[in-house]
């Protein structure tokens, strides 16, 4: 993989750790159940690549013996280490710098590794060739994403999307191409597993959860997103007039209410 995209994707991570932490879908515990049914047992070691702030690895707390969180983004990995801290350092769970090709842990180490909302930022071949190195056999890969925006009403998922279209363009025009992120295509990454030749067993899972929103969460969660961040920081003024005029009409439609909404995943699990 090009090391320039890796510091690429890396960077785009860069000065809004707490933004995506406040306001970003908790992990859904149904990932554990479904994890641990094609174990049949609780897992020793968890390895959650790409953990960001740690949304998806706290998750683990009380269900793995050991929970290893990688993250290559030092303002990501930040704000995880900080809430570690804050639980008085828990014993069972550590965060880690480090990269989804070149993990240090030892072969058939782990009995599961996951990549929440982040292995579409992974070179995938070698990727998933580490991975496989590192699970252990009858281990468990898992890459689950959610689908943008949570269901409210169109219009405003409409406005949602029309945002995230808009700062992705944005930040390919601002930025020379040399400093593109490389986001891969989310519908591969069963194919990808199927055709690595890596795991005796794939297939997708589709469930959902409900979260609480307000107007506040719901237009945070859209400015949480790298492409608008990334604008944003290169100057793109017409994001924040964008911004402005999305956050108006969310707040008319929320109209001072707190609503669950429903929230969308997709898993695509590869068993070694």
């Amino acid at each position: 993989m090009p090391e320039q995209t890796n510091h690429n994707n890396i960077n785009r991570f860069n000065g809004f750790g707490n933004l995506y932490d406040q306001n970003r879908p908790s992990a859904p515990t149904e990932v554990v159940h479904l994890i641990e049914g094609y174990l049949n047992n609780k897992p020793e070691l968890v390895v959650d690549v790409g953990c960001g702030t740690g949304l998806s690895s706290f998750l683990w707390l009380g269900e793995a013996r050991k929970v290893i969180g990688v993250e290559p983004n030092d303002d990501m990995r930040s704000v995880a280490i900080g809430k570690w801290k804050q639980l008085q350092k828990p014993e069972g769970i550590e965060f880690v710098k480090g990269l989804s090709h070149q993990l240090e842990l030892s072969s058939a180490s782990s009995n599961v590794i996951t990549c929440s909302q982040s292995f579409h930022w992974m070179e995938p071949a070698s990727t998933l060739r580490e991975f496989a190195r590192v699970l252990k056999p009858g281990g468990v890969f898992a890459a689950y994403d959610c689908d943008w925006p949570p269901a409210f009403r169109w219009e405003i998922e409409e406005l949602y999307l029309n945002l995230l279209e808009l700062g992705d363009k944005r930040a390919r025009d601002l930025a020379g191409q040399d400093k593109w992120a490389q986001k891969r295509d989310k519908n591969q990454h069963l194919h990808q597993i199927r055709t690595s030749g890596w795991f005796r067993y794939s297939r997708e899972i589709v469930f959902h959860q409900r979260e609480t929103f307000d107007a506040e969460r719901y237009v945070n969660l859209a400015l949480s997103q790298g492409g608008i961040q990334t604008a944003l920081k290169l100057g793109a003024s017409d994001i924040l007039e964008a911004a402005e005029e999305f956050r108006r009409k969310t707040e008319a439609a929320f109209n001072g209410q707190t609503l669950e909404l429903l929230i969308s995943y997709r898993m695509r699990v590869g068993v070694k």
